[in-house]
C-alpha cells in the first residue's frame, strides 16, 4: 500500500502533473474572474499525462477564485481520491470521468455560465453557429443532448451523457448548461470563453425582437477553419490570465 502510496504522490507531484495543475487551477479563477462560476458548484478536470485513467479535479466546497494548484485533487476513473488534502464532490465524478472514459477528452470544462445556459432552456437548445463570429468558431463542433434527468447522480447518467456528445467538442445538457472539451486546459479555456461571449450576443440579439441574419454554411465553415489555425491566441490569451491572475 505505501508503494502504491508512493507511486501517487511521485505522479501528483512531478513537473508535468504540477503544470497541469497549475493551469487548471489557473482556468477556474479565471473563470470566476469571467463572471461563469457558480458559487462552489461543477468543475473543471484535466486528464492526468502519466495515466489516461486519472485526472485532477478541483476539491469540493471551494469557490473557484481561491483555488491553487495544491488544492486540486487527483481521482481515477472510478472517483477514488489518489491524492489531495480535499475531498471531492461525488457527483462530480458521474459526468467528468465518464467523458473522460468514453469520449476521450483530455479537458473537460463543465459550468452553469449564464447566457450558454439559457440556450439550454430554449427549443434550438444550443448556440447558433450561422450568427456571430465568435459562434462561427463552434460550427461542427456542437452537441445538444435533448434529454434532462435530474442532478446526474450515478454512472449510468454519466455515461448517457458522455455517449451523447458523440465526439462533440461542446455539448449543451438541455435545462443544465454546457460541456466544453478540449486537448490542452489552455485551448478548452479559450473555447469556453468564447462560447459564453457568443451566447451572450445571440441572447442580446433575440431580445432586440429584430430578425436574425445568419452566414452561409460554407462562410461559418471557413470561419471555423481558419479560428481553428490560429490557437496561438488561445495560448496568448491563456498567459494574459496567468500574468493577470
Amino acid at each position: 500500500m505505501d508503494t502504491i502510496q508512493n507511486q501517487y504522490e511521485a505522479v501528483y507531484h512531478s513537473d508535468e502533473t504540477t503544470r497541469l495543475r497549475q493551469d487548471l487551477a489557473l482556468a477556474l479563477r479565471a473563470a470566476a474572474f469571467h463572471d461563469l462560476s457558480e458559487g462552489v458548484c461543477n468543475h473543471f478536470s484535466a486528464e492526468v499525462p502519466a495515466c489516461a485513467d486519472w485526472f485532477l479535479l478541483n476539491p469540493r466546497g471551494f469557490q473557484w477564485s481561491e483555488i491553487q494548484a495544491e488544492d486540486i485533487v487527483m481521482v481515477d476513473a472510478d472517483g477514488n481520491k489518489l491524492w489531495g488534502k480535499h475531498e471531492i464532490e461525488p457527483t462530480a465524478l458521474f459526468i467528468h470521468a465518464a467523458v473522460h472514459r468514453i469520449a476521450r477528452k483530455k479537458c473537460v470544462l463543465h459550468t452553469h455560465m449564464p447566457y450558454a445556459t439559457a440556450l439550454t432552456l430554449t427549443e434550438n437548445g444550443g448556440l447558433d453557429p450561422l450568427l456571430s463570429q465568435n459562434a462561427m468558431r463552434f460550427y461542427n463542433r456542437i452537441a445538444v443532448d435533448r434529454t434532462y434527468n435530474g442532478l446526474a447522480l450515478d454512472h449510468a447518467e454519466g455515461e448517457r451523457i458522455a455517449h451523447a456528445m458523440n465526439g462533440a467538442d461542446v455539448a449543451f445538457l438541455t435545462n443544465h448548461g454546457p460541456i466544453v472539451c478540449g486537448e490542452s486546459v489552455a485551448y478548452a479555456y479559450d473555447d469556453l470563453y468564447y462560447l459564453e461571449r457568443a451566447a451572450r450576443v445571440e441572447v442580446l440579439a433575440h431580445s432586440s425582437g429584430l430578425p436574425l441574419k445568419s452566414v452561409e454554411e460554407d462562410k461559418a465553415a471557413l470561419a471555423a477553419s481558419q479560428i481553428q489555425q490560429e490557437r496561438l491566441q488561445s495560448m496568448l490569451f491563456f498567459e494574459s490570465l496567468r500574468r493577470l491572475l
